[in-house]
């Protein structure tokens, strides 16, 4: 019985060795944003953002979520965000980049948290988490679309905006960025017409849940010359706007996101980096 107890006392010790450390744990005052991914989270010591100057045809969403972000970082009453939209218009950059802003105005005073969506029911352990750091807190779920089949965590997240049992603190709010207003993926060919309605309200429940909502639209063709402008200018770089709209076209139509990607392959060609 002796030998058999050192033999499993051996092969415990041995997993021990062979087994990861820890993660240590995280300082959550240190690092302008992090990434949850459901257990842990990882610090992101530099935020990979635009100059908040050179996203172009936005004015009126940048005042509104950089004012918003303000109010956050001051402890002062802020929204919950929903950023909906054409495809490439900024959203996400525009999070990002009025996060960075903040943090060289007010440094320290804002972190931002980005969650995947397949996270989103361990939302109550990070709310734990972050409830008694001295710190505002954006989380940020980007590119968010529920399809068929996820009620719950459809109703998860409306209960977590409307604070469930437990009131959220008031210095963690949630951006949300979505291709859709209602968040939610719609089949071209519906099946079950009298369940329409109901689907409907019930998207649309999560969305007015937010107390910002801003739409993001395609840009003309004014708008995205001048987007590429941005990008083209500091570089000296000759720009064909012909050829430029005849790449938007190719690529689905006029985004800054197309816009950069053009800027690019200029700066491909001339034997520049972007």
């Amino acid at each position: 019985m002796t030998e058999q107890r050192d033999v499993l006392e051996r092969i415990a010790a041995a997993l021990e060795r062979v087994a990861p450390p820890a993660p240590a744990p995280i300082d959550w005052l240190t690092s302008p944003a992090y990434l949850w991914d459901g257990e842990n989270a990882r610090a992101i010591e530099r935020l990979e953002a635009l100059p908040l100057d050179r996203l172009c045809g936005i004015d009126d969403q940048k005042t509104a979520v950089c004012a918003n972000l303000d109010r956050l970082a001051s402890g002062v009453a802020a929204h919950d965000m929903l950023l909906w939209g054409s495809r490439g218009m900024g959203k996400s950059a525009l999070i990002r980049s009025a996060v960075q802003a903040l943090c060289e105005t007010k440094p320290g005073a804002l972190a931002l948290v980005q969650v995947g969506a397949d996270a989103l029911a361990t939302f109550p352990k990070l709310m734990d988490e972050l409830s008694d750091i001295d710190r505002a807190f954006l989380i940020f779920i980007d590119d968010l679309s529920f399809g068929e089949g996820d009620a719950q965590s459809n109703l998860g997240l409306r209960s977590l905006l409307d604070g469930g049992v437990v009131a959220r603190p008031a210095n963690i709010r949630i951006a949300v960025t979505s291709n859709r207003r209602a968040i939610v993926q719609r089949d071209n060919d519906e099946s079950e017409a009298r369940h329409e309605r109901d689907e409907r309200d019930n998207a649309l429940a999560l969305a007015d849940r937010f107390g910002l909502t801003l739409g993001f639209h395609p840009c003309d063709r004014a708008t995205f010359l001048t987007i590429l402008r941005v990008y083209t200018d500091p570089l000296g770089i000759d720009l064909d706007e012909e050829e430029a709209l005849a790449f938007a076209i190719a690529r689905g139509g006029r985004s800054g996101r197309t816009a950069h990607q053009f800027a690019c392959e200029l700066a491909g060609r001339a034997g520049l980096n972007l």
